[in-house]
């Protein structure tokens, strides 16, 4: 059995680097990830007038609740998604003039519904060039706070955004919501929430935020799902593997953990305790009609090993994976008949039928880290794969190719 040390929650970093920004006294965070998008987040905050300390393995977060430390600050958000949507929420609560801009591949990604709520409650937002897209800028006088709707159909985390505003409001907020999707990460928003001292309810689709400001703590960062879900489809698809990652089990908060319930409903032996997860290899792989709209970050995963299956593998309620960092779904099909797959998409599904991946093939990433490590898994069967951007995984996991390629040639 192979044990895997998967670096920290890129989400549940995220969201606890604004929580410490927002909170009274000073909060330190236990192994959070060190990658591209939360360096870049931590800079931001730096920008913003926050302190912000690192360690090797800690990061201390001296809070503002007042809001940033500057009156005016420029923000780069890099290739972040969470950086791009919650700094500008943060910067609102305070009072200033704050321009945020980010990478090409973020100014393509849309934050309209959350730009819109934003205006809704009050705060003067103007966009630089293409309305609901980076770059923008925020004229900061304070949320009062208030009642307002909200279409959270493409990105969970314009709710998340504005949940964690809540507490910093005069008043409170009521978000009531007319879609959402990857709700699991709504769910991790609210545990984190309340374990920095927030106040929040939820009735029917309507989200209620009291103004108790947050406290700060010391908060331990649990090791990520999306980027486990790579390893645990090696461990499924290679007959007589194992894989155990520590530190991710019963009581985690990610929703992506539930990737593993695919492979079992695929055929694998997965063990999910108080202190880990293992997945291991029964030598089969079925093919299954999934609905991964909760966990769509795995999708490429299981799109990657879908191949393999005795028979298609179908992926459905999956259109927010259009606008991520590329349209994963047209960059899975694409490469995946690169390698000689036969593969039908939709506006919101892919079915991938079983055969034989050939390469020599360069695999088109798009800039997309999750691209890069889901058919590094394919490669594992599939003499001959290539990216034309490997080092892009430095948006979440820097050191992947190492890690994974030593998880490969273990035993």
């Amino acid at each position: 059995m192979t044990v895997i040390d998967i670096p920290g929650s890129k989400s549940v970093t995220a969201r606890a680097l604004f929580l410490a920004a927002a909170a009274e006294g000073t909060t330190t965070l236990r192994r959070p990830l060190v990658s591209d998008d939360t360096e870049g987040f931590a800079e931001g905050l730096a920008a913003l007038g926050y302190a912000v300390r690192r360690e090797p393995d800690a990061w201390h977060i001296e809070g503002r609740p007042a809001g940033p430390g500057v009156e005016t600050a420029d923000v780069y958000c890099r290739d972040g998604a969470t950086t791009a949507r919650f700094l500008p929420t943060l910067a609102a609560a305070g009072h200033g003039t704050y321009r945020f801009d980010a990478s090409a591949q973020m100014r393509r990604r849309p934050l309209g519904p959350l730009s819109t709520a934003l205006r809704d409650l009050g705060v003067d937002l103007r966009h630089g060039e293409k309305d609901g897209h980076h770059p923008l800028s925020v004229h900061a006088a304070g949320v009062k706070g208030g009642a307002l709707s909200l279409d959270a159909g493409q990105s969970s985390q314009y709710l998340t955004a504005l949940l964690m505003l809540g507490p910093l409001t005069a008043e409170g907020l009521d978000i009531t919501v007319t879609d959402l999707v990857s709700e699991p990460y709504v769910d991790i928003t609210l545990a984190m929430m309340r374990s920095f001292g927030a106040e929040v309810t939820r009735e029917g689709r309507t989200y209620r935020v009291a103004p108790t400001g947050y406290r700060a703590r010391t908060y331990g960062i649990e090791p990520d799902a999306s980027t486990a879900s790579y390893f645990f489809a090696a461990a499924a698809l290679e007959p007589g593997r194992s894989v155990t990652v520590p530190g991710l089990g019963s009581g985690a908060l990610q929703g992506d953990l539930a990737f593993v319930d695919v492979l079992r409903r695929m055929g694998a032996d997965v063990e999910i305790a108080d202190t880990g997860t293992t997945v291991r290899s029964t030598g089969t792989l079925r093919g299954l009609t999934v609905n991964m709209r909760d966990i769509s970050d795995t999708m490429p995963t299981l799109a990657a090993i879908a191949p393999f299956a005795d028979g298609p593998v179908r992926i459905e309620d999956v259109a927010n994976t259009r606008v991520k960092e590329c349209d994963r779904l047209d960059a899975c099909a694409e490469n995946l008949r690169r390698l000689g797959i036969t593969v039908e998409t939709g506006p919101d599904w892919i079915e991938i039928h079983p055969g034989t991946p050939a390469g020599p093939v360069e695999i088109a990433t798009h800039g997309d880290h999750r691209i890069v490590m889901s058919f590094a898994v394919t490669a594992l069967r599939t003499p001959g794969i290539t990216f034309d951007d490997p080092g892009c995984v430095k948006k979440t996991f820097p050191d992947f190719h190492r890690v994974f390629d030593a998880f490969a040639r273990t035993p």
